[in-house]
C-alpha cells in the first residue's frame, strides 16, 4: 500500500501542481507536422480535448480546489502535493490535454462557494453527491466511501468497541460525508438502545485530528483511506473503527464537482470512462489500497438524471 507522509501543518495560498499530459510522438519535420503537445502541457490530440469549453481550452489548465486532506492531498515540505487527487488528476490529464493545477483553499464552503464565483472550475472532495448540490453542480461520481473513526491508542479499552462511539464526541468536518454518516450510525445507536453520538462539526482535517489530540473529542470521523494512513504512520497513536453496513455506510457516492455554468461536465465524464477504460483508474485506486470503494462506472448527476 502506498502511504504519504502526513502533515499537520495549513498552507495557505496558491499552490501549483501542473500534471501535464503525455507528449505523442513529435511530427514529421519533412511534413512540418506539428507536435500537439506544447510548453504548457496542453495536448490538442487527447481524447477528451474537443469536448473541453473554449474557457477552459484558452485556459489552457483546469483549476481545482483542493484542502490538505490526507492521503488525498497532502501538502509537503517543499510545497508538492502529493495523494490519490493528484494521481487521479494526472491520469485525467492525459485524457483531458490540459493539465490541472491545485489551489489550496480551507473549508467546504469556500469550496463551493469560490466555484460557483469562478475562482476555481472544479473540486474533487472527497464530497457526497446530493440532489440539492447538484441542483448547482455538474457531480461525476467515482467512488463510495466507508467513514472511520480514529482514536488515541491509550484508550483503546474505552473506545475500542463499536458502542463505545454511541454518546461520545465526535469531530468531522461540517457538511462532509463523515456527518451524514455519523447521522446513519445514531440511527444504529438508537435501534441499540443506547444514546446518539455528539458531533462536533469543523472546518476541515486538521482541526478534526486536532480535537482529537487535545481531548475535546473522543473520536475523529474521517474517510477509512484517511484513517489507515494516520494510523500507519503513527501506529503507536491512532487506532480506529470502520463504519458497516449494518451502520450506514457504504452508502454515500463520492464525486467530483463542477458548476453546471462551466459546461465542463461533459469533458470530465469522458476523461473518467477513458481512465475506467484503459486501467488507470484501477492502477489508482489498487496502488493506494481504495478496492473496496471502487464503483464500475463513473456516474454522471446521479440523484438528479437517470
Amino acid at each position: 500500500m502506498k502511504l504519504s507522509k502526513f502533515g499537520m501543518a495549513t498552507v495557505a495560498g496558491v499552490a501549483a501542481l501542473l500534471l501535464a499530459a503525455c507528449s505523442s510522438p513529435s511530427g514529421d519535420a519533412a511534413t512540418g507536422d506539428a507536435d500537439p503537445v506544447d510548453e504548457s502541457g496542453v495536448n490538442t490530440d487527447a481524447p477528451a480535448y474537443d469536448l473541453l469549453p473554449e474557457a477552459i481550452k484558452d485556459a489552457g489548465k483546469i483549476t481545482i480546489a483542493g484542502d490538505t486532506h490526507p492521503p488525498y492531498r497532502t501538502i509537503e515540505e517543499n510545497g508538492d502535493i502529493t495523494g490519490i487527487d493528484p494521481d487521479i488528476q494526472a491520469a485525467l490529464a492525459e485524457q483531458l490535454g490540459v493539465p490541472f493545477e491545485i489551489s489550496t483553499a480551507s473549508g467546504l464552503d469556500a469550496m463551493l462557494t469560490g466555484m460557483l464565483s469562478g475562482r476555481y472550475d472544479a473540486f474533487n472532495g472527497p464530497v457526497r453527491t446530493t440532489a440539492e448540490r447538484e441542483a448547482d453542480f455538474d457531480a461525476v461520481v467515482w467512488m463510495t466511501t466507508r467513514t472511520s473513526y480514529l482514536y488515541l491508542s491509550d484508550r483503546e479499552d474505552e473506545l475500542g468497541d463499536p458502542e463505545a462511539l454511541c454518546g461520545a464526541r465526535v469531530a468531522g468536518v461540517t457538511g462532509s460525508v463523515t456527518e451524514s454518516q455519523l447521522a446513519r450510525y445514531t440511527e444504529w445507536c438508537t435501534a441499540e438502545g443506547l444514546p446518539a453520538p455528539e458531533f462536533i462539526g469543523l472546518e476541515d482535517t486538521n482541526a478534526t485530528f486536532l480535537a482529537l489530540n487535545s481531548d475535546r473529542a473522543d473520536y475523529a470521523g474521517t474517510t477509512q483511506t484517511a484513517a489507515i494512513d494516520l494510523q500507519s504512520a503513527e501506529p503507536d497513536t491512532y487506532e480506529y473503527l470502520v463504519q458497516s453496513e449494518e451502520q450506514g455506510a457504504g452508502i454515500d457516492l463520492l464525486a467530483m464537482f463542477m458548476p453546471k455554468g462551466n459546461e465542463l461536465a461533459p469533458a470530465m465524464l469522458a476523461a473518467f470512462e477513458g481512465i475506467f477504460e484503459n486501467g488507470e483508474y484501477e492502477r489508482v485506486m489498487t496502488e493506494w489500497n481504495l478496492t473496496d470503494v471502487t464503483v464500475d462506472e463513473p456516474l454522471l448527476n446521479p440523484m438528479t438524471e437517470g
